[in-house]
């Protein structure tokens, strides 16, 4: 099959990340950012650092529902930035912990049904 037309094609395949930075001065603000953090991880993000969530998505389309979805559990206070890159931009990061570089993981295998 023509790489080109790969359904997982690099370039067709998205990764959406979820920046933010919520209050916790109060009870109830600490409430709502577990909330948030919480459907993030429902919603299939995983914690890349601690205010960073990412997504891998099929599509573009699918990237959209993710994002979609994640503005809709907006909490009231805090910034929230929410950017979707494709896998090919992601698969040029370059991690570090400490001064030694370390590969970045690969996305986890998803079942798609239709």
């Amino acid at each position: 099959m023509d790489e080109k037309f790969s359904r997982l094609n690099q370039y067709r395949s998205m990764w959406v990340l979820v920046f933010f930075d919520l209050p916790t001065e109060t009870r109830v603000e600490r409430k709502a950012a577990a909330r948030f953090r919480k459907d993030l991880l429902d919603d299939g993000f995983g914690m890349f650092q601690f205010s960073i969530y990412t997504r891998f998505c099929a599509s573009r389309e699918n990237a959209d529902v993710h994002t979609k979805r994640t503005k809709r559990n907006l909490p009231k206070k805090g910034k929230v930035c929410i950017m979707q890159i494709t896998d090919k931009q992601f698969g040029m990061i370059e991690l570090f912990h400490g001064r030694k570089e370390t590969a970045p993981e690969a996305p986890i295998q998803q079942l798609e049904l239709f």
